[in-house]
């Protein structure tokens, strides 16, 4: 039980598994090419146990409101477990499983537990939260970066969505669906039949970003890099959409980047 990198490896893909820093994925390379950003902040992190933003950091769970802290002020982002150590608790050539346990400032207890596969075609990460004790509202993603160039030509996204989250002057969806629009994206879609993205490296790479959930979130409004994050709900989710975990019933994600080559 340590928190050490790990490195996993199938075929030509090899992946680097960050445990101490995150919990994140801190590379991917298919054939040589390095299809994530590198840097500790970068990489592919957990979002848990929210995704994206809270509005003014608060959230009500009944009849208590929570404060989190404002890391992006005005507002709460991203989680907290992308902020602390995991724990590496088993691995294998291509698989980790790592878990975290739930502390200050989230006011609930509870464990998640993150599998990373590797196979020489696919990556497959999968997320769970539990509780023991009482029950809470939570989400779950993966907040990928990834490389807008391999070397070559810019990358492209192709999807196509059911509607997008009209997004606020505060970064925050107003509850209305509008028709997707072109991007510049920093936006949530919605995807009834589950996330379906594929990234496009023209020559060089293609790959698929799945999930059996109906969120995500596109972000290319960075040179270096452009975002697609499957999650359980949209941004102040907690708020809008809560997903329960329950001493019965945990909450559970997944998703599966695919690649092949032209």
């Amino acid at each position: 039980m340590s928190n050490e990198d790990i490195t996993l490896t199938a075929g030509d893909a090899e992946v680097t598994v960050r445990p101490g820093d995150g919990g994140r994925i801190g590379g991917l390379r298919v054939g040589g090419l390095e299809l994530l950003r590198q840097g500790e902040r970068f990489g592919c992190f957990p979002m848990v146990p929210w995704c994206g933003r809270i509005r003014d950091g608060r959230f009500r769970d009944g009849a208590a409101v929570h404060q989190m802290p404002l890391n992006s002020p005005p507002h709460a982002i991203h989680g907290t477990a992308r902020d602390g150590a995991w724990t590496t608790a088993r691995t294998t050539r291509s698989e980790a499983v790592l878990t975290y346990d739930l502390v200050d400032p989230w006011p609930y207890a509870g464990r998640v537990t993150q599998v990373v596969a590797l196979t020489g075609e696919a990556l497959t990460l999968t997320m769970s939260v539990e509780t023991y004790d009482s029950s809470f509202p939570a989400q779950i993603g993966w907040h990928p970066w990834f490389n807008r160039t391999l070397g070559g030509e810019g990358v492209r996204l192709d999807f196509s969505a059911a509607w997008q989250e009209e997004r606020g002057a505060d970064h925050l969806p107003t509850g209305r669906r509008t028709d997707p629009a072109p991007g510049p994206w920093d936006d949530c879609f919605g995807m009834p039949g589950g996330v379906d993205v594929t990234l496009v490296w023209p020559g060089q790479l293609e790959l698929r970003v799945t999930s059996p959930e109906e969120w995500v979130v596109v972000y290319d409004e960075q040179d270096a890099a452009v975002c697609v994050e499957p999650q359980t709900g949209p941004p102040d989710g907690l708020n809008t959409l809560p997903r329960l975990v329950t001493p019965l019933e945990p909450l559970e994600a997944t998703t599966t980047w695919a690649w092949r080559r032209p």
